[in-house]
């Protein structure tokens, strides 16, 4: 950040009295500008035992298979978000159920929050987002093709619970330390 969206004056990057943390604060009218996480809102689609990916027509990670997911907006609860990207990205109207997954992407200063969710209707197509889209059986999910960690520990997690017949919320933290993806993983009952 370079300027003020408040009076467009110059800022600075310093630790606010009673703060702890660097902010942008503008020296001109004193507003402090925080940096806060943005939300992915995201779900893991079934349909007849089969889950839902959609192949990236953008990037990051274009032509990679996800599950549809992405910014939440202003104005919209995060079931809402989750069901808006199944629309947005696989023409799907969905029904969303249980939390699946919180993810803390630290790097990029993001969180991944997955539903669970069914088709409510059997059809689905190719969002303006999506170069494919397509229903995969367990057996045919193309892991190495799969887009995100993220998206990776949702789907595991998710196939896990239905193999056991429960409906946890998993967390994982996701950061990188020379290079390398640092993992940290949870559950709640």
């Amino acid at each position: 950040m370079k300027f003020c969206s408040n009076c467009a004056q110059p800022v600075s990057l310093s630790v606010p009295a009673g703060d702890h943390l660097p902010r942008f604060v503008c020296a001109a009218c004193g507003t402090i500008h925080y940096e806060t996480p943005r939300i992915i809102a995201g779900c893991v689609i079934e349909h007849e035992g089969k889950l839902l990916l959609c192949k990236r027509a953008i990037e990051p990670r274009h032509g990679f298979w996800t599950t549809p997911a992405g910014f939440m907006e202003n104005g919209e609860s995060v079931q809402h978000a989750a069901a808006r990207e199944a629309m947005e990205e696989a023409l799907a109207h969905v029904r969303i159920g249980s939390l699946l997954a919180i993810v803390n992407v630290i790097r990029a200063h993001q969180v991944h929050i997955m539903f669970r969710a069914t088709l409510i209707e059997p059809s689905f197509g190719i969002g303006p987002e999506s170069l494919e889209s397509r229903l995969y059986a367990e057996e045919e999910i193309p892991w190495p093709e799969i887009a995100f960690l993220s998206v990776e520990f949702g789907l595991r997690r998710y196939l896990e619970d239905r193999r056991l017949g429960r409906e946890q919320l998993h967390f994982r933290d996701i950061d990188w330390r020379d290079g390398k993806a640092i993992l940290t993983d949870g559950h709640s009952q």
